[in-house]
């Protein structure tokens, strides 16, 4: 550890009287800082419930590019004035408590390192770090209750060990890579909710319900075999619940029973008996709320694809589930409905150029009894070129099968000469097209995984089969975001050599290299993530293998196959910071 970096990493580090910043204050990277410029002010002093921070490395994250886009107009920002209450980007951090307000005395200490878990909520609308809440790229800001005691949550954590800055900054990132495979649906009917169940005229199958009837406090019951009608009728009776009775509703009269029971919400919990028509299971899941479920029960397979919401799988969790029949109750539960990757199996990966796209493939190589083969889609070569350079070797020392496929191959017949013609085990998407997504879904396995990991908006159609849910088990899944609970499980997996963050760097660049940093990012100019280190200046933005060949001590302190380490980060540190 050179003196400069002992320093740096001292309780005692020095801290400034003025400070430089990228405030945001509008849409566009032309009001971002001044004249392309980041700007200098005070270095605050911290109230009592407030901790002044140093931000040691920031990740640039392609979720900005919304917040860039769309400036007041983003849905986080609530039609703001940013001209005079500017934001700031930056929502992957790393944090070093420089000073602590009176009371927090005691629970934190200068020199504590800390993670950031952006993902903030209060009183159910989000105040997002980085969004609502003025973001990383500056040298130094205050947080106080608004990150430390949201409605009596802490979103900070402090590091139970050593880990770098930029391996510390994404853990965020990471936690939301490790969230895609956490289940997050609901997968039980919710107490006290609307639950309705839809049958077909006509059908004679003796339907039951295991497990389930026992929560919902109101049942909409349409066409209901007379079997199940007479347990739900027996069972609301028993505990007070209500019924209502709307047989012969067409599909297009879905949206009237919503309005009419949910205030609009949607049902809680859909179940769709003896489904035939791909038509009206599309109209049906239309009407289930967030966080709702979606179960099909039947023996036989859809007319053709449903027309499926994607942006609500993503976004909403909306869990959709399913069997033969005649049990809708044994739909539920995680038993039948997983969210990891299946061990030994095929794991096709859309969009495995990018950063997010190799963090994908990284966790599948890296994780005890993964997939045995994986396939790597990318439609730039350069960006797969890139990953299969930075990932092949990772594979052959874990004895996986890594294939990239770019464009000119056939993603069809790799999937096929891998998988006897089965299909993948797990299919993610990176990319946010609905046309991607859809055409992903048709090489899964009939009882595979769909991850949408890539966000479309609320509203977006596919065609996806959903007939492989109730007759094979398949999963189609989403994930937005993620939680502490996942941002710890990256940090424990870090420090305990289960899983290497530092190989997701691509680049990395200083203070004045943030908008630099900003424009590479949106324009895909490096294949792993940019770091900024706010703290180091007339660094700029360069990839490691420009860094490397400008300082050869720098790349004789890289880590296993060229990828960053603390140790490359320390001789920045020294060669780059001025106390």
């Amino acid at each position: 550890m050179t003196d400069a970096y002992r320093r740096y990493r001292s309780p005692d580090a020095p801290v400034p009287a003025r400070t430089w910043a990228w405030n945001m204050y509008g849409a566009g990277l032309e009001s971002i800082g001044r004249d392309g410029q980041p700007e200098e002010f005070d270095v605050p002093a911290p109230g009592d419930d407030q901790l002044l921070v140093r931000v040691d490395a920031v990740g640039m994250c392609f979720s900005d590019v919304k917040l860039i886009k769309q400036g007041a107009k983003h849905p986080k920002l609530y039609d703001r004035d940013l001209s005079r209450e500017p934001t700031r980007l930056g929502h992957e951090v790393a944090l070093t408590v420089m000073r602590v307000g009176a009371g927090l005395a005691g629970r934190f200490q200068p020199g504590q390192r800390l993670a950031l878990q952006p993902d903030i909520y209060q009183q159910g609308r989000s105040t997002a770090y980085g969004y609502t809440i003025p973001g990383g790229l500056t040298q130094y800001h205050l947080i106080g209750p608004e990150v430390l005691d949201a409605e009596g949550k802490s979103y900070v954590m402090a590091l139970p060990g050593e880990l770098g800055y930029a391996e510390t900054a994404l853990t965020e990132p990471w936690a939301c890579v490790e969230a895609s495979y956490t289940q997050r649906r609901r997968l039980a009917p919710r107490s006290g909710g609307v639950m309705w169940i839809v049958g077909q005229p006509g059908d004679a199958t003796a339907y039951r319900c295991s497990a389930g009837l026992a929560a919902p406090a109101t049942f909409v019951l349409s066409d209901v075999p007379p079997g199940l009608a007479a347990d739900v009728h027996a069972e609301a009776r028993a505990r007070g619940a209500q019924v209502i009775v709307r047989d012969g509703v067409a599909p297009a009269g879905y949206a009237e029973l919503r309005a009419a029971y949910t205030r609009g919400a949607g049902f809680d919990d859909v179940i769709v008996l003896g489904p035939r028509s791909a038509a009206a299971v599309g109209e049906a899941a239309r009407v289930v709320a967030r966080r709702g479920t979606f179960n099909l029960v039947g023996a036989a397979p859809l007319d053709g694809p449903a027309q499926v919401d994607v942006g609500r799988i993503h976004y909403d969790y909306i869990a959709y589930v399913g069997n033969r029949g005649p049990d809708a109750g044994a739909s539920y539960g995680e038993a039948r409905n997983r969210c990891e990757l299946r061990a030994g199996g095929v794991a096709l990966f859309v969009g495995a150029g990018g950063p997010m796209g190799q963090m994908h493939i990284q966790r599948a190589l890296e994780l005890a009894g993964g997939p045995s083969v994986v396939i790597a889609s990318d439609t730039n070569p350069v960006r797969l070129a890139a990953m299969a350079a930075r990932l092949l070797p990772l594979a052959q020392a874990r004895g996986r099968q890594l294939v990239p496929v770019g464009p000119g191959a056939s993603l069809a017949d790799a999937i096929a000469r891998h998988t006897a013609g089965r299909g993948a085990d797990d299919v993610i998407v990176s990319v946010p097209v609905a046309d991607v997504m859809a055409e992903a879904a048709t090489h899964m396995a009939a009882d595979g995984m769909l991850v949408l990991f890539a966000g479309v908006p609320n509203g977006t159609y596919a065609p996806l089969d959903l007939a492989k849910v109730y007759l094979h088990g398949a999963q189609y899944t989403g994930t937005s975001g993620s939680a502490m609970a996942d941002q710890a499980i990256v940090i424990d997996k870090a420090l305990g050599g289960q899983l290497s963050p530092a190989r997701s760097v691509g680049a990395v660049g200083g203070l004045e290299a943030a908008l630099d940093g900003m424009r590479a990012m949106m324009d895909g100019r490096f294949a792993g993530k940019i770091l900024i280190f706010p703290q180091l200046r007339g660094l700029p933005l360069m990839s490691l293998d420009e860094l490397a060949r400008a300082d050869p001590e720098i790349a004789a302190r890289l880590g296993p196959d060229h990828t960053w380490s603390a140790d490359a980060e320390a001789v920045l540190v020294e060669r780059y910071w001025t106390p």
